[in-house]
């Protein structure tokens, strides 16, 4: 053990000890985790290089409706990508979802922030968009189902598509059970107020859904439901929300969808046409 160090003078040395403990044992999970999840990636990249990935299939009607996601150019330098983060680029809606679930059967948490399709003549009101949109069609046919029989749905969500989240969950067989707020500031410690329709906007929300059984290590009543952090990169999220959702599901399995590059994290899989960088081949064998 890492200083293990006892004495007969109190119970202080022996409760550092066990919170060492406690610590080595999280850590040794969560290697595992992340060990499990590239070979799960690993095999992924092998069946893409054999040629047996559908990726000529024809498109129908519904995919004619999206806004084509063009190829985007970055530096991975910009950014600090996570030892331990499993990124994994592309289309999602080409992405190898079939194989991915042949190999987890089910997630414990998928987060998602969605790039909605905004309908309105003018609809950011000044303010340039840095990433292509879909339309809700093309979200809503995402095989979730697949991916996740029991477990958290937590959603990003603006104004305008509330009611559609809520058609989502329903659609996808979750049930509304809570919503987590992220009001954000500048680096002046005052409200960072966007463009808004009736209001001006300094917060954004996440929508919480559950569907089937409680996972076995859901913790909850634990964390708090507001984030209180500066604004970052255009659609970068907060780190809270990342810790949230360990602190709800410790050591669980985290798949978040709509990745860009800014918001990878360790022991998640990240799947997006934004991530940078791919996993290393040597920690894949």
């Amino acid at each position: 053990m890492i200083g293990a160090h006892f004495s007969n003078d109190g119970d202080a040395p022996l409760d550092d000890y066990r919170l060492r403990a406690e610590i080595e044992e999280t850590e040794l999970e969560l290697r595992k985790r992340f060990l499990e999840l590239c070979q799960i990636l690993g095999g992924l990249i092998s069946s893409e290089a054999d040629g047996q990935l559908d990726g000529g299939k024809d498109k129908t009607e519904d995919d004619k409706e999206c806004v084509p996601m063009e190829e985007q150019l970055w530096e991975p330098e910009d950014y600090e990508i996570p030892p331990h983060c499993i990124p994994v680029r592309c289309d999602v809606r080409e992405a190898p979802w079939d194989q991915l679930t042949q190999l987890v059967d089910n997630f414990d948490a998928i987060m998602m922030d969605p790039p909605w399709q905004l309908a309105t003549a003018n609809p950011t009101r000044g303010v340039a968009l840095g990433y292509n949109q879909l339309s809700d069609e093309c979200i809503a046919s995402l095989p979730i189902h697949k991916l996740q029989k029991n477990g958290f749905m937590f959603i990003w969500v603006i104004n305008a598509k509330y009611r559609t989240a809520l058609h989502l969950f329903q659609r996808w067989g979750y049930q509304l059970v809570d919503d987590i707020s992220w009001v954000k500031y500048t680096v002046n410690r005052r409200f960072a107020k966007n463009h808004g329709f009736y209001l001006q906007h300094a917060k954004e929300t996440c929508l919480v859904g559950f569907r089937g059984v409680l996972p076995s290590n859901f913790c909850g009543n634990r964390v708090g439901d507001v984030i209180c952090s500066e604004r970052r990169g255009q659609s970068q999220k907060p780190d809270e929300i990342y810790e949230i959702i360990e602190q709800m599901i410790p050591n669980g399995r985290y798949l978040e969808i709509f990745a860009r590059k800014n918001n990878l994290r360790n022991y998640w899989v990240s799947i997006g046409n934004e991530v940078v960088g791919e996993i290393c081949e040597e920690i894949i064998q």
